[in-house]
């Protein structure tokens, strides 16, 4: 049996789980409600305060999903009761970010400042106008958010200009040198 898919997901006080008939999860909890379909071969059982997915047999496809979608269920109870964030640097001279509302005004080098409009549930902040903070509770939209803005202008390998992730570490390159 699946490592991940056996353990119960715990549900912490002011979340409310239900299960539809057409086997859709549905959290809700202080920061807001998300909802999960879940695969017909797995059944979702509440237990007192835990949640338990099982599975009806052992075929390969039904033993890969029972471990994903109790993590999928796990990251959805996480969301509406802590949320998450990532936090991402710009690293440039001259380059900076400033936040007008649900949107970002970003300046990276290009002939015009790059804006990027937040997606319904996502949260800005710009503490300091090299870095910015992308929130929300659902995990896979933040990190697809974070991604995008990262994708506007990638850390390049020799000055290790462009917008990075908190914390990553870009591979410098040696440049071009003299010929003898």
């Amino acid at each position: 049996m699946s490592r991940i898919g056996r353990k119960p997901i715990a549900i912490p006080a002011g979340v409310t789980v239900t299960v539809a008939d057409d086997n859709t999860v549905t959290v809700k909890g202080p920061k807001g409600t998300l909802s999960q379909w879940v695969n017909p071969n797995i059944t979702v059982t509440q237990e007192g305060a835990e949640l338990v997915l099982t599975r009806c047999d052992d075929q390969k496809e039904n033993r890969a999903k029972h471990g994903l979608y109790r993590n999928l269920i796990a990251n959805m109870v996480t969301g509406v009761t802590e949320g998450y964030s990532k936090e991402l640097n710009i690293v440039g001279t001259g380059y900076r970010v400033a936040l007008a509302g649900k949107k970002l005004t970003i300046n990276i080098g290009f002939s015009h400042p790059v804006e990027y409009t937040a997606p319904e549930g996502i949260s800005f902040d710009v503490p300091a106008p090299n870095r910015i903070i992308v929130s929300g509770i659902d995990k896979q939209l933040v990190g697809e958010t974070s991604a995008q803005i990262r994708r506007i202008k990638e850390p390049e390998p020799y000055m290790g200009k462009g917008i990075r992730y908190l914390n990553e570490v870009v591979r410098h390159k040696e440049g071009k040198t003299a010929g003898k």
